[in-house]
C-alpha cells in the first residue's frame, strides 16, 4: 500500500468513528437527583382534582444510584435530562427530568402524561 491509498482509507473510516462516537456524547454527563419520596399522578381535570394519584408509580430516591418502590429496590442511572431504573423491578423504566425534583415518564419513546414529583420532607 502507499501513502495516498493509506490516508484515504484513514479519511472514509474517519466519519464511521465519529458517527460512532456521538450517542456516547448525545447521552449526557452522569448525574443524580434529589434523594426523597417522588409521588407519581395522571393530570387530573378541570371538574376534579389536580391530580390522580397513582402509587403503584411512585418511589423513593434513596441515594445517589438506588431507589425503592412498593414492588422493590434497584439501582438507576441518570444521564443528563435522562433517568433510567437499570435494576430492580423497574428496570427498563425511564423519566424525563423536566426539573429539580420533577419528573415525566416515558412510555415507547415518547413523554407521557405520567409525572412524578419529589415530595419535601
Amino acid at each position: 500500500m502507499n501513502r495516498i491509498t493509506i490516508s484515504l482509507a484513514l479519511a472514509a473510516s474517519l466519519p464511521v468513528a465519529a458517527a460512532l462516537a456521538a450517542p456516547a456524547l448525545a447521552q449526557g454527563q452522569i448525574g443524580t437527583i434529589e434523594r426523597g419520596a417522588y409521588l407519581c399522578e395522571l393530570p387530573g381535570d378541570a371538574a376534579g382534582a389536580v391530580g390522580i394519584p397513582q402509587p403503584e408509580e411512585s418511589f423513593t430516591i434513596e441515594s445517589a444510584s438506588r431507589y425503592s418502590s412498593p414492588q422493590g429496590d434497584g439501582t438507576y442511572l441518570r444521564r443528563g435530562n435522562r433517568l433510567t431504573m437499570t435494576s430492580g423491578p423497574r428496570n427498563g423504566d425511564s423519566y424525563e427530568v423536566v426539573g429539580r425534583g420533577f419528573l415525566r415518564k416515558i412510555v415507547n419513546g415518547e413523554v407521557s402524561r405520567l409525572r412524578c414529583v419529589r415530595q419535601a420532607s
